[in-house]
């Protein structure tokens, strides 16, 4: 084994805890920007009609007033974020009454594997006190993402997918929560 292929092994095993917290605006547009680069960079805004689209995940202050943006780090540095909406409200798309939903979770391209997308899904389970389920919509193209839900414990519900414009076609996955008492 060559002398750089066991450094890049043991760096691989040396993966720090990711900082998962409440983003302040300063991050804002560095959550916003690695969003939209994520969704390119998956490919989920190739469809027609779904280029608007980066313009919202951009402006992540707009929808912090309606729900909780939660951003993750890396050594100090912005990795990854979501919008969690814990009931209901305006940022909504799919969540229906005692669900909590996970929106616009968005990982660093070169981040990606390492734990951030994780970091993020459990932050919002940890949050959803009082809710039944958690739900998301996710694009079929968004197949990293689909693994990553399913490994967390999220089934799809083919009766709930759904496009909000002609070829964005969304799948609905859900968590089912236990309550407090058997947790």
């Amino acid at each position: 084994m060559s002398d750089e292929r066991q450094v890049a092994e043991a760096r691989a095993g040396e993966r720090r805890a990711v900082e998962v917290r409440d983003a302040v605006p300063a991050e804002y547009e560095a959550v916003g920007k690695i969003v939209a680069e994520a969704f390119f960079a998956d490919g989920q805004l190739d469809a027609p009609g779904s280029a608007f689209y980066a313009d919202v995940l951009r402006d992540v202050a707009s929808r912090a007033d309606a729900a909780e943006i939660i951003v993750a780090l890396d050594d100090g540095v912005v990795r990854g974020g979501v919008t969690f909406v814990p009931r209901g409200g305006p940022m909504a798309d799919i969540a229906q009454d005692g669900e909590a939903e996970i929106r616009m979770l968005g990982v660093a391209p070169d981040a990606q594997g390492q734990g951030v997308g994780t970091a993020l899904v459990r932050e919002c389970i940890a949050r959803s006190a009082g809710a039944r389920r958690i739900v998301l919509s996710t694009q079929t193209v968004a197949h990293g993402a689909h693994r990553l839900y399913e490994r967390l414990g999220f089934r799809r519900e083919p009766a709930r997918a759904w496009a909000p414009v002609p070829g964005v076609d969304l799948l609905c996955y859900a968590l089912e929560l236990t309550c407090p008492a058997e947790r």
